[in-house]
């Protein structure tokens, strides 16, 4: 340990394995404590036993169906009990796939969207060559490359600077017949706020009777999901809705299990096009799967049963409750801080968004700046096209982050404001190209 250890190329000889664990958990002492990263909706705790069981797990190859059948069947139970949860009915037969978070299931989707849509061209012998997705501006970049990466026109709906969802009169204005589908989000990164998915689905049914049209619709749950059944359980967002044909969500987020798991849910076999299923037989049985990727770890999917199992409806209703009731009394403390206006509350997921009165003394990117100085990491950052001139910070709640952990938050955010009050940077800090906010 007296040399530096190569950093672009192999080592000439070997290690001792608790030298090389030493040197490389040194290391990783760099990087921020995970339970104070306020910026992730990504899960940084699960029980001891979760914990063992996915170690026991990282071996297990999860496309090699016939090898590991239980852990196959284990996946079946899960994308059963997700579509349930989003009120699948039986007869539909409803059908999905777990993938590598919600980036991948998003594709998956999508993919499947733009299946059906040139279907119905060519059964009408109409040009199907030029598809178009609608989504909002405040969609997770994954939307974008889909849409890249499979040749779609992406028709944006820009938020605006006092509203940061999409409305419905905006999504039926933009459809046509080369529309493939239409994105709503439950539970937007920039806010945490629910679009008004059943305002949306209303007005695209009557938009596709009015002109002879079959767009559909798809929820992007990632990071509602795994709320919105237990804190807003008479929302209708979900499959109760004829034309939600397709839900992502994310395991890893408020699903409670560490990265990474996504999950992609369809209401009815007949909304998968069966050319994109690749069919294995294991057990003289018939397992179809669709993915994007091939080989990775099935631990991530027995975290999930884990989770299913241990927690059921009760221990994710009393752990979401808990993180919205943290989640809302933070904001509202935060609130009553006279530089500070919020732009959501956490009631909706546990994720609230706030801004400065006035940007023109210090900014939100100061405020993110000393905070990381007393360990916390709470971003900072713009929001999309037409609200982009507003800079915003963001807290996301996690199981484990506790009341306590709140009251130190605001404690230390109070010492913070007091300095930059009292003695504020001579030079503001912003992103390229923005522009001071004022009221």
């Amino acid at each position: 340990m007296l040399d530096p250890i190569p950093k672009e190329h192999l080592p000439e000889s070997d290690l001792e394995p608790a030298v090389a664990y030493q040197l490389i958990h040194d290391e990783l002492m760099m990087d921020g404590n995970a339970r104070l990263n306020l910026a992730t909706f990504v899960t940084t705790w699960m029980d001891p036993e979760a914990r063992s069981l996915m170690a026991e797990t990282f071996d297990k190859n999860m496309i090699d169906k016939d090898e590991y059948p239980q852990t196959a069947e284990i996946e079946r139970r899960c994308v059963q009990i997700i579509a349930h949860l989003f009120h699948a009915k039986d007869k539909e037969k409803p059908i999905g796939v777990s993938a590598i978070g919600s980036s991948e299931a998003v594709m998956l989707a999508g993919m499947a969207m733009k299946w059906r849509w040139r279907a119905w061209r060519k059964k009408q012998g109409k040009d199907d060559t030029r598809p178009n997705l609608i989504l909002g501006s405040n969609v997770q970049v994954v939307w974008e490359k889909f849409c890249r990466y499979w040749d779609v026109e992406p028709r944006y709906i820009p938020i605006q600077q006092d509203r940061y969802v999409i409305g419905p009169d905006e999504v039926v204005a933009r459809m046509d017949e080369n529309t493939i589908g239409v994105v709503a989000i439950l539970g937007t990164t920039f806010t945490g706020e629910f679009e008004p998915v059943r305002a949306i689905h209303d007005a695209v049914v009557a938009e596709n009777k009015k002109r002879g049209l079959q767009v559909p619709l798809h929820v992007d749950a990632a990071s509602g999901g795994f709320v919105a059944p237990f804190l807003h359980p008479d929302l209708q967002w979900d499959f109760r809705l004829p034309n939600v044909v397709s839900i992502n969500v994310s395991g890893h987020k408020y699903g409670l299990v560490y990265p990474g798991i996504g999950w992609a849910v369809w209401r009815g076999q007949a909304y998968l096009p069966e050319e994109l299923v690749f069919h294995v037989n294991y057990l003289g049985g018939d397992m179809p799967t669709f993915t994007l990727n091939f080989s990775r770890p099935g631990n991530q999917v027995v975290g999930q049963y884990y989770n299913f199992l241990g927690l059921g409806r009760s221990g994710y209703t009393r752990i979401m409750k808990n993180l919205q009731d943290i989640a809302v009394w933070l904001s509202g403390e935060i609130a009553k801080m006279k530089p500070f206006r919020l732009l959501s509350t956490g009631e909706s997921i546990p994720v609230f968004a706030f801004r400065l009165v006035d940007a023109t003394r210090y900014s939100v990117y100061d405020v993110s700046e000393r905070l990381k100085t007393r360990g916390w990491q709470v971003p900072a950052y713009t929001l999309p096209k037409n609200a982009e001139k507003l800079a915003v910070m963001r807290i996301v709640l996690r199981e484990g982050f506790s009341r306590d952990m709140a009251e130190i938050l605001l404690r230390d955010l109070r010492t913070v404001i007091d300095e930059l009050e009292s003695d504020p940077p001579r030079h503001p800090k912003q992103p390229a190209g923005a522009v001071f906010h004022h009221g």
